[in-house]
């Protein structure tokens, strides 16, 4: 009875491997070489959980681990040695330990010739790791120490469309075009909470997020979004822009659907463009708003349908200011959309 069972449940190992397109050599070779720290499930078998280990170091990987958890342990380092059978890997999960830059080897990372995701957040790293391999499409390196971008890091990372900075110590210095050439296909940059002034030059005309809430950011140059003709999400809380600092027309670019200008020294709306559909300028210095100040058309043009000229706006936040209610008629006439408003 006891063979019965163990060959029914190598059946079931076998099926779920096949279904997974593993071959059953090397689901034998899989299970046989998981470290005795973690965990290799045998129905999810390309995956090795050593997360919440207390792991000073890396134990040696299975040579068919597509995903790889290794957060929340005391590792300082990665080694070629300790992941030298980890070529397959898809995805490496790194948060939450105590890598330095010192400690990743030369070379450990560009090795891994299929991985698609790596996230190294809450680390003690002080640069951006290089080499990085060309397979990679997800970058997460928040709340680390991270000063320096190594120019030419993003070089040959054609598919890197995701890159998470935030939470270090990065200055203008260090992000410009040379450090970010390379960043071709980029969706989302994230440099929120850093120690920048000014906005960072040198993003791909393919960024559709930019995140940059909690830096010193006090101007935006003229015409800066016409560079990034894709730019849909833009947050600029908790920075130190004045409307001195943005130009009339900045943000008026028909891409723009969400806008972020809350805990500001703003005391104007800016110019908004028509296809906006969410604006928060929250906590700033602005004492009025009228609707032929903020509507992005004349009103004399509205008339009572909603058509495809007629303004998108549905959120608008304005408490914090010294803006009094109740809301202006004319605010009502021009964003017929408008399902909340916050004064």
């Amino acid at each position: 009875m006891a063979r019965l069972l163990s060959f029914i449940c190598l059946l079931c190992l076998v099926g779920a491997a096949l279904g997974q397109d593993m071959p059953y050599e090397e689901l034998m070779a899989q299970i046989q070489a998981c470290p005795r720290e973690c965990h290799c499930p045998p129905n999810f078998p390309r995956a090795v959980y050593c997360d919440n280990k207390g792991l000073k170091s890396i134990p040696n990987i299975p040579p068919y681990t597509w995903y790889l958890y290794l957060q929340n342990n005391l590792i300082e380092a990665l080694s070629k040695d300790a992941l030298r059978n980890a070529t397959q890997l898809r995805w490496l999960n790194l948060n939450r330990n105590k890598i330095t830059s010192e400690g990743v080897e030369e070379g450990v990372l560009s090795g891994m010739s299929h991985l698609a995701h790596l996230y190294m957040d809450d680390n003690l790293l002080s640069s951006v790791p290089s080499p990085l391999p060309a397979s990679l499409e997800h970058l997460r390196l928040s709340r680390n120490r991270i000063s320096k971008i190594p120019a030419g890091v993003f070089s040959g990372l054609d598919k890197l469309n995701l890159l998470d900075l935030q939470g270090n110590k990065l200055m203008d210095d260090a992000v410009t075009e040379v450090s970010l050439k390379g960043l071709n296909t980029l969706v989302q940059i994230n440099l929120a909470k850093n120690q920048l002034t000014s906005m960072p030059l040198g993003l791909p005309p393919t960024t559709t997020q930019l995140f940059l809430d909690g830096n010193n950011i006090e101007k935006i140059p003229a015409g800066y979004f016409k560079g990034l003709p894709k730019v849909a999400f833009v947050r600029l809380n908790h920075n130190k822009l004045g409307s001195s600092g943005v130009p009339k027309n900045v943000f008026n670019v028909s891409s723009i659907l969400d806008l972020q200008l809350s805990h500001n020294q703003l005391t104007e709306v800016p110019v908004i463009p028509s296809g906006l559909e969410h604006l928060h300028l929250d906590h700033n210095n602005i004492k009025n708003v009228t609707g032929s100040s903020v509507c992005p058309v004349s009103l004399d043009t509205l008339d009572d349908t909603v058509n495809d000229s007629a303004p998108r706006l549905r959120y608008l936040r304005l408490d914090g200011n010294d803006i009094k209610p109740p809301i202006p008629r004319d605010i009502i006439l021009c964003f017929r959309l408008l399902s909340s408003i916050v004064i």
